[in-house]
């Protein structure tokens, strides 16, 4: 009997949705690879003992964050900044130049507030569910992201119109 089969179901059934997250996370393909093979290969390494969680979806996708924000700890010391985009007002005003801007502005947020926003509006995650994920408060998870949210129309006021506005409706999901 293969002591691994029960591991590779999970990876050919959750695969996807980790790269797509990780590279929401990272904004690099190849980084978002080597995020998730890094996971991977710490939860193989425990599989005997990983295998009986109930939500082992969510379990990978905690070891993932934290993995994402060390990672980020460790580069941050190391990056040099550049320039700031060129203007982009004469670019027409498609939905290409918007994910363009949204990726550049999402690089220059903190990992945590990256985080926050990917897990509460690309995965629809709850505010317990994010707060859950990243090991912090719920009241951490809802001044992040409206700090990020502040931030991300400061970077890229283009993006406004398309950013939510946190509202009574948006704290209580």
């Amino acid at each position: 009997m293969d002591r691994n089969a029960g591991f590779r179901a999970f990876v050919d059934a959750h695969q996807r949705s980790l790269l797509r997250l990780a590279y929401l996370l990272t904004g690099e393909e190849h980084l978002a690879e080597d995020l998730v093979q890094s996971v991977l290969v710490r939860m193989i390494a425990r599989w005997p003992r990983l295998r009986h969680i109930d939500k082992l979806d969510l379990y990978a996708r905690k070891a993932m964050m934290n993995q994402y924000i060390s990672w980020r700890r460790k580069r941050s010391s190391d990056e040099v900044p550049t320039a700031d985009p060129p203007e982009r007002s004469h670019w027409p005003e498609d939905s290409a130049v918007l994910r363009i801007a949204l990726r550049q502005a999402l690089m220059r947020l903190t990992p945590k507030q990256r985080a926050v926003l990917v897990l509460r509006f690309f995965e629809d995650r709850t505010e317990r569910d994010v707060a859950d994920l990243l090991g912090c408060s719920v009241g951490t998870v809802k001044s992040q992201t409206h700090h990020a949210l502040a931030r991300l129309r400061a970077l890229a006021p283009e993006l406004a119109p398309n950013l939510p506005v946190m509202g009574l409706k948006e704290t209580h999901r």
